[in-house]
């Protein structure tokens, strides 16, 4: 492998991990962000996002000399590649705004080396990379398409062993260059064209949302007919044309991934005037968990909720992130309190100011005078409570756990009546 040299614009969670594991694979990395505060940490070692790994990698190249920040657009001048890890918010219609990608793009146009090669790693409409060679603007550089699949929380281990990298180009001789970055990884290198690269990140996130919405049905409708959404589950995952994955039941998908790129795939499919009906009725199911979620606190309680107080376990959209955007823990939450419940949350790592309730810094204070316990992250600590303490600070025996962590015989010898999504058998009056 002959290494590169890469500029990362953008140091959120794909831009840093992107930055730390290329300098790990032997790459000359400078990750550039306009955020000087944000810089100067990162350049002592001070990791700004809870994501497993990052920390070590970001020292290991800091200590090598791989790896770098600034804050300089002038530094893209040294790179033969420079990658756009930038913000793409939603915008009110559901489409994305571009006004990061675009800016950065016409930042870096004229500081750019002959055959530099511009690489998009943000998730993008389909059609930014001719939109990006337009702001390019210059007949000697390459724009690629190389979106990234990585999960919050475990964004290290997707990148270095990752189940494929898409790489969309043009011209077949850039691609490899593009390729070659990833030449120490075990994995598959999918070429392809721009757009199809584009749509394949799209495709993916949205058929991962449309199988959840699916099982999250199916465990509604356990709740109804009275059967076991574990069995179900099993039953349908150890069928080899559908998997196991992505068929555990929850309160609802979130994040900063799977509502925007959901959404954002109805707006592209509108603007050509189709339609997605699969796609649109995912998203519509997901806002009907939320939904019955809220409506099964108030059943269980067996109150109208502005009577109701309730202990909240989880505010992160899902375990081993800090990230609470689009969080379906924090949507529930916020119902539940214009409803007039009184809610006080714990959250092993969330920041307060993130949570639309009264916080508690450990679970079990959380839980006083509690009429009902509600689990809504699957943080691994919540399965090794004390659920004798717990069952000694609640005000009333119940627990909602809507994450499956919570051991039942363990529940039932302390005392607890445990309640779970499609799983009525567990009821008691």
């Amino acid at each position: 492998m002959n290494p590169e040299t890469v500029t990362i614009i953008g140091t959120g969670y794909v831009g840093l991990t992107t930055a730390a594991c290329l300098a790990h694979l032997g790459h000359r990395v400078h990750a550039m962000d306009i955020d000087t505060d944000k810089v100067d940490a990162l350049n002592t070692g001070q990791v700004p996002i809870v994501e497993a790994g990052i920390d070590r990698l970001v020292a290991e190249g800091l200590s090598s000399g791989r790896l770098s920040f600034t804050a300089d657009y002038a530094v893209v001048a040294d790179a033969t590649i420079t990658m756009l890890c930038l913000p793409t918010p939603p915008k009110p219609d559901g489409g994305l705004d571009l006004a990061y990608v675009e800016s950065a793009v016409k930042r870096i146009a004229p500081l750019l080396s002959a055959d530099s090669i511009v690489v998009t790693k943000s998730t993008v409409p389909v059609g930014t990379h001719d939109l990006v060679r337009t702001w390019l603007d210059r007949s000697d550089a390459h724009a690629v398409s190389n979106p990234e699949f990585l999960r919050e929380g475990t964004a290290v281990e997707d990148f270095l062993a990752p189940d494929r990298v898409v790489i969309g180009a043009a011209n077949a001789a850039i691609g490899e260059r593009v390729a070659s970055l990833y030449s120490r990884l075990d994995t598959t290198i999918m070429h392809t064209d721009p757009t199809s690269a584009e749509l394949i990140k799209y495709a993916a996130n949205t058929f991962l949302a449309t199988k959840l919405s699916f099982i999250n049905e199916m465990s509604r409708l356990c709740d109804h007919l009275g059967a076991d959404i574990d069995s179900v589950a099993a039953g349908l995952g150890s069928d080899h044309r559908i998997g196991s994955a992505f068929l555990r039941p929850g309160p609802g998908w979130g994040g900063s991934c799977f509502p925007k790129d959901t959404l954002g795939l109805c707006h592209l499919a509108q603007t050509t005037d189709h339609h997605l009906p699969v796609t649109e009725a995912a998203y519509a199911s997901n806002q009907l968990q939320l939904d019955h979620v809220t409506c099964e606190v108030e059943r269980i309680s067996q109150r109208p909720l502005s009577e109701v107080s309730i202990a909240v376990w989880g505010a992160t959209f899902k375990a081993e992130t800090d990230d609470t955007r689009d969080s379906p823990a924090l949507d529930i939450v916020a119902r539940l309190t214009q409803q007039g419940a009184r809610v006080t949350v714990y959250d092993p790592i969330a920041a307060p100011e993130t949570i639309p309730a009264r916080t508690t810094e450990d679970p079990y204070s959380a839980c006083t005078g509690a009429d009902i316990l509600v689990v809504l992250t699957e943080w691994a600590e919540f399965g090794s409570v004390d659920l004798d303490k717990v069952a000694a600070q609640l005000g009333n025996p119940h627990v909602y756990d809507t994450r499956a962590v919570i051991d039942p015989a363990a529940a039932e010898a302390a005392g607890l009546v445990l309640h779970r999504l499609g799983k009525p058998a567990e009821r008691r009056p």
